[in-house]
């Protein structure tokens, strides 16, 4: 495996796992009421989407380029753990809003 593909690959997975991280972390921080905490953390969680982004655009460049990669079981991985990282961020800003409304309903 080419080390730029490589470099690629591993970029969506700790990207993604910390995006994935923070995105719980703010679910927590709702959780306890600390709402400026709760959106601090959302936001981190989508600056670690977007160099999850970044990765697998230049991924996707090369491949555009004709530099086809080998798919690989870690390549795939790495598709994985940045999907599963959108969906957990989404549903994390879904969660801190149902808290920010319950805290403003005063249950």
């Amino acid at each position: 495996m080419e080390e730029q593909n490589l470099e690629a690959i591993m970029g969506l997975i700790m990207n993604g796992g910390n995006a994935k991280s923070s995105a719980f972390e703010a679910i927590q921080a709702a959780k306890t009421g600390d709402f400026d905490g709760a959106d601090a953390k959302l936001k981190e969680s989508d600056q670690f989407l977007t160099e999850a982004h970044n990765s697998q655009t230049s991924m996707l460049t090369q491949e555009a380029q004709g530099n086809h990669m080998t798919v690989t079981l870690l390549a795939v991985h790495s598709q994985d753990h940045i999907m599963n990282a959108i969906t957990f961020r989404d549903l994390a800003g879904e969660v801190v809003d149902i808290y920010k409304k319950l805290a403003a309903d005063g249950k």
